[in-house]
């Protein structure tokens, strides 16, 4: 199969695109520069202009590229960075792929489980309703700018993930150095829901989007047993054979990140529904999995 990818240099983008082209299928990169090898294809999300003359025979598309939710501070300047690299971007690859005159099968838009917000104790799976807050606001506009695809009659997938523990990247990974350095604790009270996937199951979730032509529309990437963050605290030191004496005060965090610390205490339970009827097997459903499976 001939694939492009957003993202491709990102914790998850990397991870797939090597899974894929072990498996033999054709991986082209959209890159934001010129491109300077075979399977790259050059875009600017911002400029609303794809190189669509390279997009020619692709028979899927995933969208993971974006600013990094967790990756600074939430200051206005950097909230309006994560909604036009987001939105727009999302709104500049559809609005390409829908002009094409052979559009692809299928699209996987890689957007948050932050869709549903604050759910507390509350279970949820992909039939409940958007939530309130900046990230829950972001989410409804980065799957609507997908308009375009959905209209053009693309197969289009809205991957709501959750946190990725992965050793290399993203939230988890900067959680393993504090651990390790028995730096690590309880986040608040702890009580709240944290709802992951192993890095392994998140790549191997996208691939099973591409290949199951059942699902369209919203489907959560999240393992099927979500933890509470003391639980994760428990599973991090007892994998990682340290003590978790600290725990961060929530005007600590509130501090220290800003807006984005209401996501961090908040709760969120999301179960991944679509997914386990559709069949598909996770190899890592607990945390404590997930990190083994890291390291």
């Amino acid at each position: 199969m001939r694939i492009a990818v957003t993202g491709s240099t990102g914790l998850i983008g990397s991870a797939l695109t090597r899974s894929l082209r072990a498996e033999g299928h054709e991986v082209l990169r959209l890159v934001r520069r010129p491109a300077a090898a075979a399977d790259e294809v050059a875009w600017h999300p911002r400029q609303g202009r794809v190189d669509t003359g390279g997009l020619l025979g692709c028979e899927a598309v995933v969208h993971l590229a974006g600013a990094g939710v967790g990756d600074h501070r939430w200051t206005s300047a950097y909230k309006r960075e994560l909604y036009e690299s987001r939105v727009q971007g999302t709104r500049t690859l559809c609005t390409a792929l829908a002009g094409l005159d052979t559009p692809p099968r299928t699209l996987v838009v890689g957007t948050a489980v932050g869709y549903y917000g604050d759910t507390q104790d509350r279970a949820v799976d992909e039939t409940a309703g958007p939530g309130e807050g900046f990230l829950a606001r972001l989410c409804q506009d980065w799957e609507a700018a997908a308009g375009p695809a959905q209209e053009a009659g693309i197969r289009t997938v809205f991957a709501r993930t959750g946190l990725v523990v992965a050793r290399g990247g993203g939230a988890w990974g900067r959680l393993f150095p504090l651990f390790r350095a028995g730096l690590g604790g309880r986040l608040g009270d702890g009580r709240q829901y944290w709802s992951h996937i192993a890095l392994h199951d998140h790549v191997a979730a996208l691939r099973f989007l591409l290949e199951e032509e059942r699902l369209a529309g919203p489907v959560n990437l999240t393992a099927p047993e979500p933890a509470t963050n003391r639980e994760v605290t428990a599973a991090m030191g007892q994998v990682l054979r340290r003590p978790t004496p600290f725990a961060v005060p929530a005007p600590v965090l509130r501090l220290v990140l800003g807006e984005f610390a209401g996501d961090v205490l908040g709760s969120q339970r999301v179960l991944p529904r679509r997914l386990l009827s559709a069949g598909f097997p996770f190899a890592f459903p607990r945390v404590a999995d997930a990190i083994r499976a890291a390291l």
